[in-house]
């Protein structure tokens, strides 16, 4: 079992974000799904409410690429440690463009359910990558 929730979670970054099949997000992401830690209040639920962010992000980073680092199942649940790197070419939030390279790290746990994401929780540098797209960072 692990080894195949490990493939999902592989297949769930190279094909979703690498690149950019928005259609393996509904195969991949149980309906209700919760996602926790990109946003939304406390948290984004199910596909329909994943793909405006899943949007955002591409446009604002559309050679977006997350590489997996390091990977650990153990039953239901995978974790990775991942680094991210792409190009500000789209606006981000109230950011336009800068043409600026990124990279940030970051971590995520995903608990697999009868082969779908049925939870997921993410801490990634965002403080890191607003940094580099020039935001001004008030304490």
């Amino acid at each position: 079992m692990s080894d195949a929730n490990k493939a999902l979670v592989r297949r769930w970054f190279q094909e979703v974000w690498n690149q950019g099949r928005v259609e393996v997000i509904d195969e991949l992401l149980a309906q209700n799904a919760r996602i926790h830690g990109l946003g939304g209040d406390p948290e984004l639920r199910g596909p329909a409410l994943f793909k405006p962010f899943f949007f955002a992000f591409r446009t604002a980073f559309p050679d977006i690429h997350i590489d997996i680092l390091q990977i650990i199942a153990e039953d239901d649940y995978v974790s990775v440690h991942c680094r991210v790197t792409g190009t500000h070419k789209g606006a981000l939030q109230a950011y336009v463009a800068t043409q600026r390279r990124i990279q940030f790290a970051g971590i995520g746990i995903a608990r697999i359910q009868d082969g779908k994401i049925v939870e997921g929780w993410n801490h990634f540098d965002f403080m890191e990558l607003y940094k580099q797209i020039g935001a001004t960072i008030i304490p």
